[in-house]
């Protein structure tokens, strides 16, 4: 058994998981425009569900405005229904090729509700680390029992697992505190 080899695979999964809860995270309105609101929308383009970027340009022009400078002119009513039916409550309005979307600022409601589902999107993150832990844990056991490691390699390996983990919990809770911070600035 290569543990180097096994160290790596378990802090690549690691790193995986960190990056599927950034994406979750940037997917959260905040009350300040970000690109990374529109890019999870698709829009009917076509016969086919086309990617936000794929049928314009997004842009951020003000702090509270997004824009998309739609390529075809035929697809801009596609793109102002597909921001409307996104349950981020937008309210896009067309100039020619060019939709514009003001931000709407977040009430305190809606922001307690939104720092919530962030805490969510961490836990499941905490959850999938844990599970990752978890399965090189029994594979060390298994090595173990198989003779490839001896107790004290394991026990030794067991402890470098658990360092790892604890900083990629670290790291989702550092994530989260700033996102909470960030949702709950006015």
């Amino acid at each position: 058994m290569d543990y180097n080899s096994e160290k790596k695979d378990i802090q690549r999964r690691m790193e995986r998981a960190l990056e599927v809860l950034f994406r979750e995270f940037n997917g959260l309105r905040t009350g300040r425009a970000s690109v990374s609101l529109l890019e999870p929308i698709t829009v009917d383009a076509y016969n086919q569900q086309m990617p936000m970027d794929q049928v314009g340009n997004i842009g951020t022009p003000e702090p509270r405005m997004l824009t998309v400078q739609v390529w075809d002119k035929g697809l801009v009513s596609s793109v102002e229904k597909a921001i409307r039916e996104s349950d981020l409550g937008l309210n896009p309005a067309s100039d020619g090729q060019l939709v514009r979307i003001p931000i709407p600022p977040l009430n305190e409601e809606r922001r307690v509700e939104i720092t919530k589902i962030a805490g969510k999107y961490a836990e499941e993150t905490r959850v999938a680390l844990r599970n990752v832990r978890r399965h090189a844990m029994d594979e060390m056991k298994k090595a173990e029992k198989d003779g490839d490691i001896s107790k004290d390699e394991h026990h030794d390996y067991d402890g470098e697992i658990q360092e790892i983990t604890d900083e990629f919990v670290k790291k989702v809770d550092e994530a989260l505190f700033n996102k909470e911070q960030e949702i709950m600035q006015v």
